[in-house]
């Protein structure tokens, strides 16, 4: 039997997950199958379960990679100022959250399953990339508000982290959910991603809003 290498199997793992994400453009998790993400690859379902066992670990993989692509963004704003104000700094994470819908509809999701369904070793490497997020984020705050301390830093985590996980369902109202509210009688202002991550950011920090705003 031909050797399989580090590099091809990661191949392998990159295409399940390709195929998950185009799925997802679409349909829903509960929708979606182990059949159908076998559908879009380029092998037979049955080889998906070399590399994952459940349709929760393809969602978790696809969940890390998403860590990790918003990892770079807050690497990008570390790296690429030497000084921000509060409003200044709110702005940037706000950004890089708006280019994230798909983290956010993630987060949207019953994470609590999808950690139980996937092995431990997987769930691990997923928790280094969620870990690194909020080591970058307490970087972020050491540069650019030196005046806060520990107990503000920690707080202002376990603050915002949760408040991460609502903003989809938030932002990404449909046409069904907009008139059972209206006929509710909920009166819901609309607002996007960059507008509710902001100024939750701004209250955290305790910063005044910027003119502009």
């Amino acid at each position: 039997m031909r050797k399989v290498t580090p590099e091809q199997i990661a191949q392998k793992r990159e295409e399940i997950i390709n195929a998950c994400e185009r799925l997802y453009q679409t349909m829903s998790f509960r929708e979606i199958t182990l059949k159908e993400i076998g559908s879009l690859t380029s092998f037979s379902r049955p080889t998906i379960y070399n590399y994952f066992e459940t349709k929760e670990e393809i969602f978790l993989a696809l969940f890390q990679r998403e860590y990790d692509r918003w990892n770079k963004d807050l690497e990008a704003i570390l790296e690429g100022n030497e000084s921000l104000t509060k409003a200044e700094l709110s702005e940037r994470i706000a950004l890089s959250l708006a280019g994230r819908e798909q983290l956010l509809k993630l987060l949207s999701m019953n994470i609590y399953d999808m950690e139980a369904n996937s092995r431990p070793e997987l769930l691990t490497s997923f928790k280094r990339s969620y870990g690194r997020s909020m080591l970058l984020i307490r970087m972020l705050l050491k540069k650019f508000c030196p005046s806060m301390s520990e107990a503000d830093t920690r707080n202002f985590i376990y603050t915002f982290y949760p408040f991460m996980f609502g903003i989809y369902p938030y932002t990404a109202v449909t046409e069904k959910q907009k008139t059972a509210m209206s006929e509710a009688g909920i009166d819901f202002m609309y607002q996007t991603v960059y507008e509710l991550t902001y100024e939750c950011l701004i209250s955290l920090l305790g910063e005044q809003k910027t003119d502009k705003e």
